[in-house]
């Protein structure tokens, strides 16, 4: 039996691929409720997830996961509109003639921003098409200092600037130029005359999650159980020690078992790793606390609405202005989410109705016709990592797939640490993660004979 550690998107794919070779798996999530970060609220209609998401054309593995599961004539490609919301007033951003309309670049800006998001140097005068191929070239270069060099002040202090306080806070100062070559290969693909087409499943990507769920079985799927430690037998993934009821459950009453595995895959955290396996990881991670308003009406135009201005969250996220409100029961939702960099953050230590205020607040000081008898529910959900700090040598510490010569023979790491989740974390990332995991349990069984330690469920295939 295969035993994976997580019931995120991650650890669902892994245990799907692994299935489809024709091994037993075992899935153990200690929370109630398999997803992740790709849980979901209930609304008047389909169901949205705690924290936003969309798809990129770049992403085609998850692309191909939704089609094989069934899935892919509701997988739809609307544009996503974007804006920048600075001095009160909010600018559209996805055209050609919207952006030369933008009032806080000059001509020249907005023509060294255009080239660098066609990864394009045009420093010296003459166009070099390749300078950018190679992001490890920039793994130790500030992104501060790299955008200074390679586009202009005015691009780094009115543009660039805002966007990196939003998501890194603190830290922003720290993250690389190869992150942000990276995202632009990412996000590269864009309708010059309409903006960029973003990928989201109808009905949500909880029913990606169903679908999984299914194929797995549910008989194979542990809630409310955390694995509490990794026996390594003779430097081997040996076996599993399990507590029913993890986070719902207290004292002795929890439920203690022993799982005998051939290998284990972590597809949680970097801190579950190290509390099971030892294994050190220097990445340091960011939280998020992210709240979704049902309204009565929209509040903008805009899908993401970027903030220049002073305000308690980043960005605006109408999800209805993406996916339209009559899938959801004629109700507008709005995600308004804040990253978090340190828990003693005042946002962090707020209790829920505590942070929905802030939101008001912050919602009517930017848009003062904003009516508040118009919000029907808020949903606040807070995770303390939802995002890594992509910050200057971070792929030197990216973790392993297969961590082997590092720990033990037959442990494998698939969550957020893992090479896939860089230049973003993404649904698509979690899944490449688990099938790389899968791939490499695979393959070693093929070179590798069973030992009398480890006896194979699959036959030995």
């Amino acid at each position: 039996m295969i035993g994976i550690v997580g019931g995120g998107i991650a650890g669902l794919a892994a245990a799907y691929a692994l299935q489809e070779r024709g091994y037993e798996v075992r899935v153990f999530e200690a929370t109630d409720q398999v997803g992740g970060l790709a849980a979901t609220y209930e609304t008047a209609g389909d169901r949205i997830e705690k924290f936003y998401h969309h798809l990129s054309a770049s992403e085609e593995t998850i692309v191909s996961l939704i089609e094989e599961l069934g899935l892919g004539e509701d997988l739809a490609w609307p544009i996503g509109k974007n804006a920048y919301y600075m001095d009160d007033t909010v600018y559209p951003l996805d055209t050609p003639w919207e952006i030369a309309a933008y009032p806080y670049l000059s001509l020249y800006d907005k023509f060294r921003l255009a080239m660098l998001t066609q990864e394009t140097d045009v420093r010296g005068g003459v166009p070099k098409f390749d300078s950018y191929e190679e992001l490890t070239d920039f793994e130790d270069v500030p992104i501060k200092a790299f955008l200074y060099e390679h586009t202009t002040p005015g691009v780094y202090e009115n543009f660039f600037d805002p966007l990196l306080e939003a998501k890194f806070g603190s830290r922003k100062e720290d993250v690389s130029a190869a992150w942000l070559l990276g995202r632009i290969k990412f996000r590269g693909e864009r309708d010059l005359l309409r903006g960029e087409p973003l990928g989201y499943l109808r009905g949500g990507f909880g029913r990606l999650l169903d679908r999984l769920v299914d194929a797995v079985g549910t008989e194979n799927i542990a809630t409310g159980t955390r694995v509490t430690d990794l026996d390594f037998s003779g430097e081997k993934a040996y076996a599993l020690r399990t507590e029913s009821g993890g986070e719902n459950v207290n004292g002795p009453s929890s439920g203690r078992e022993t799982h005998a595995v051939e290998a284990c895959v972590v597809a949680a955290m970097p801190d579950v790793l190290e509390d099971l396996s030892g294994y050190e990881c220097g990445i340091d991670f960011q939280g998020t606390v992210c709240s979704v308003l049902s309204l009565e009406e929209s509040l903008t135009d805009t899908y993401w609405l970027n903030i220049g201005d002073d305000a308690p969250f980043g960005a605006l996220i109408e999800h209805t202005n993406f996916i339209p409100s009559k899938y959801y029961g004629g109700e507008h939702l709005l995600y308004v989410p804040k990253y978090i960099q340190s828990p003693d953050e005042a946002v962090w230590k707020m209790d829920d109705a505590e942070v929905e205020e802030l939101w008001l607040s912050g919602i009517e000081e930017l848009f003062p016709e904003f009516d508040r008898a118009a919000v029907n529910w808020i949903e606040t959900a807070r995770n303390p990592r939802t995002a890594p700090v992509y910050e200057r040598g971070y792929l030197d510490m990216v973790i392993p797939y297969d961590l082997g010569p590092e720990v033990a023979e037959g442990l494998y790491y698939a969550g957020m640490a893992s090479r896939a989740q860089y230049p973003e974390r993404s649904l698509d990332g979690g899944i490449e993660a688990g099938f790389a995991c899968a791939d490499r349990i695979a393959t070693g069984a093929r070179t590798r004979p069973p030992t009398p330690d480890a006896p194979r469920a699959d036959g030995g295939e």
